[in-house]
């Protein structure tokens, strides 16, 4: 919680009104650091905050917004208690351990401090932002998230299953170990695969998979076994595919794990699809858009009725746009529904239904439904045939707004996919506001960021940007480091592609123009593609040249 003591000189300095401190100080998670919450005012100069402080209490002033931290000095303490003592470890010698903080009253600990860490320390002060990139940076090590995996849902004792005791404890252990170690490095899917000879564990972390692991192939069975059983599915039936979920809570956050079991020639291959809650970005401006394309989907969302759609393969962050949009037309006086195939993120004040084939409750069932529960807005998880696609129409057309999603490439593409369904012409062009396609790409690792200097500007310009542009363009890459795994990537940044459906738009569709044809009109109303924007991110230096030519396609206009 926010600490009194700080409260009192950030209040002294006459920085920020005590009016503005009580929120924080009324905090009631213990786990937040709401001094954080301190960047938000546009009045708080941390840093001239931080030299002020440091010289009031007799304290060495660094900038260590840069600073690189050898790893086993910040292996001396658990990140937990980083948070717990606002300290972080930043160089040891044989005489002291400097320790950075912002916080003046951590002083106080100092002997605390010197029992955690065996050693006499110094306190070195520096600014909140530069403190919590440092704290931003440390990984929290498996150990340390293996001690706070706890399951949150128990077993159906009615169940027939084996026994945990049946797997064996270094069975259990192993497979707690892959689902936190998945969690710390911020993958979205596990793989664990069965083959003649060998039995491999892979992690897709930013879209690329790796192999991290290929245990005993005599321990197959039980590995698969222990997953199943967490996800409640019949470890008996080995021969269909099978979908469960795995609810942990890891570090205090609430993960779920999407399990889908499927029978190879060498035996069952299990995929777990991450979910986490705490990675869900509901910022629709943080999403990535360009400004005139938040305007846009933004504009588009919040008419009184009509559809957007948002296309793109899997794992192109359709839902995450979606569940952005469902967030900002989130009011109380909205009645709000949405059809999954699954629910992937629980959200307060959206009535959310789980689509179940085998009991009838199709997207079909589940929109006609929704008509008759007084909505306002719908969302589907996606326009899969005809028949969803006429009542998401139908219901576009009387009053209501519908988000969905389709898989094409684009979003021009994405009109004369809903009129290959069967779709009449007029009434894509009565109910469709925007289409937005996307794609994700790796993002440059800011850690080892660097100038590419090996491509030339032929190579630039035939990406698709003009020579004079491409004379003057800045190319960076990740050289690679250990917070990258040597990869040279950390993270993924999306690349839009907004359509608006305009009255010239109009007049092509109704004429069944092709999608080329309607691409091109866009492009001179002044859309930009997902090449033209995956270029602008590559000259922003957020991504590499290859990955924006690997996630978009050439423009032949």
């Amino acid at each position: 919680m926010f600490r009194q003591e700080f409260a009192d000189v950030i209040s002294e300095t006459g920085m920020v009104p005590l009016k503005d401190l009580r929120p924080l100080l009324d905090s009631s998670d213990p786990d937040k650091v709401s001094e954080f919450k301190l960047l938000e005012f546009d009045f708080f100069d941390d840093i001239k905050f931080a030299r002020q402080v440091a010289t009031k209490n007799k304290l060495v002033y660094i900038d260590l917004s840069k600073a690189k931290i050898p790893d086993k000095v910040l292996k001396l303490a658990k990140k937990s208690q980083f948070v717990e003592y606002r300290a972080i470890p930043i160089q040891k010698t044989a005489k002291s351990l400097s320790i950075a903080i912002y916080d003046p009253s951590v002083i106080e600990y100092k002997q605390e401090l010197q029992r955690i860490f065996q050693h006499p320390v110094d306190f070195i002060m520096t600014s909140i932002t530069a403190w919590k990139k440092l704290y931003d940076k440390i990984e929290v090590s498996i150990d340390e998230i293996l001690e706070s995996v706890r399951e949150v849902k128990a077993y159906d004792e009615d169940e027939e299953t084996i026994k945990e005791d049946e797997i064996g404890d270094d069975v259990i252990r192993f497979v707690n170990r892959i689902l936190a170690e998945a969690f710390v490095k911020k993958c979205s899917d596990i793989h664990i695969e069965p083959y003649e000879n060998v039995f491999r564990i892979r992690f897709r972390t930013d879209g690329s998979l790796m192999e991290v692991a290929q245990p005993a192939k005599a321990l197959a069975s039980a590995i698969v076994s222990r997953i199943k059983i967490l996800a409640q599915l019949d470890i008996s039936e080995k021969r269909k595919p099978q979908d469960g979920r795995i609810k942990l809570s890891v570090a205090g956050e609430p993960i779920d794990y999407r399990v889908s079991s499927c029978p190879t020639l060498f035996g069952e291959k299990i995929v777990l699809r991450l979910l986490d809650q705490s990675n869900l970005q509901l910022d629709m401006t943080k999403l990535g858009f360009e400004r005139k394309q938040i305007e846009v989907f933004q504009n588009g969302i919040k008419q009184p009725y009509g559809m957007c759609l948002v296309t793109g393969p899997t794992g192109s962050g359709k839902t995450t746009t979606l569940y952005s949009a469902l967030a900002e037309l989130n009011q109380i006086d909205k009645n709000i529904a949405t059809a999954e195939d699954p629910c992937e993120f629980n959200l307060m004040g959206i009535n959310q239904v789980n689509v179940k084939k085998e009991v009838g409750l199709t997207f079909a069932a589940a929109l006609k439904s929704f008509l008759r529960q007084d909505p306002d807005i719908i969302m589907v998880g996606e326009i899969r045939d005809f028949e969803v696609g006429e009542i998401a129409i139908e219901a576009a057309l009387t009053g209501h707004m519908v988000l969905s999603t389709l898989h094409t490439n684009d979003a021009p593409s994405t009109v004369t996919r809903l009129l290959n369904m069967g779709i009449e012409p007029f009434l894509v062009t009565g109910a469709l506001n925007v289409v937005v396609a996307q794609r994700l790409c790796r993002r440059i690792c800011s850690n080892c960021k660097e100038v590419d200097t090996e491509v030339s500007i032929e190579e630039i310009v035939a990406c698709g940007v003009a020579p004079a542009s491409a004379e003057t363009m800045t190319i960076y890459k990740g050289a690679g480091c250990d917070l990258c795994s040597h990869t040279g990537y950390k993270g993924r940044v999306a690349i839009y592609e907004v359509l608006e459906m305009s009255p010239g738009l109009r007049e092509l569709v109704l004429k069944h123009a092709s999608a080329d044809a309607i691409k091109r009109q866009a492009i001179i109303e002044g859309m930009k593609t997902l090449r033209m924007s995956a270029l602008t991110k590559v000259s922003e230096g957020d991504t590499t040249l290859t990955e924006a030519v690997n996630n978009s396609s050439a423009d032949k206009f």
